[in-house]
């Protein structure tokens, strides 16, 4: 992987390098997040860097599913859990993909206007990933895992985003990492 810090100068488009946040507890017990701010485990900490707060680019709100885990919303709030799963809005004031498209991916391109020819690195949520990912693939390829703090880079011209390195977690030799990835919905992981 490149190093996301050296100096760059292209004036006609931005990179971004955006990475998934640090593992938490609830990634590793597969609670479904949402907008709930939950702190880092260990793990995590060991995995993350400061970062600054867009709230364009926080995950996903799910509504009446956040807190609990997969199978407990199968069974408490069945069609709470059937909108998430169908991208629809979550009872509870949960978004839809398209929502959470919308937000996320104007705030990128924002980002990406107000830095042509810099580069910024941003910390994320998969779901957010996922979403910046059908952005910039025309051809709705799926994305795969999103991995925590796997690191994904993206050039933003004014008109097109073009995806130059996809979920790299090669830094992640030393510290290990949550295999499944788990985000808050099942391609998370």
């Amino acid at each position: 992987m490149a190093d996301p810090f050296s100096s760059f100068d292209h004036p006609d488009y931005a990179e971004i390098v955006v990475i998934r946040h640090g593992e938490t507890a609830w990634n590793a017990d597969g609670r479904i997040q949402g907008h709930l701010d939950v702190e880092l485990n260990e793990v995590g900490r060991a995995q993350a860097a400061s970062v600054v707060k867009d709230p364009d680019l926080r995950e996903r709100h799910l509504g009446d599913l956040q807190g609990i885990s997969r199978r407990e919303a199968a069974k408490t709030n069945p069609t709470a859990y059937r909108a998430m799963d169908r991208g629809q809005e979550i009872p509870g004031g949960g978004e839809s993909l398209d929502q959470l498209s919308k937000r996320c991916t104007s705030a990128l391109q924002r980002i990406g206007m107000k830095y042509l020819g810099k580069r910024v690195v941003v910390v994320t949520h998969g779901g957010v990933i996922r979403s910046l990912y059908k952005r910039a693939n025309n051809k709705n390829k799926r994305c795969g895992m999103i991995l925590n703090t796997s690191v994904n880079v993206f050039h933003l011209y004014e008109d097109k985003w073009i995806i130059k390195t996809w979920g790299d977690v090669s830094h992640l030799s030393q510290t290990g990492f949550l295999q499944s990835g788990f985000g808050g919905d099942r391609t998370s992981g």
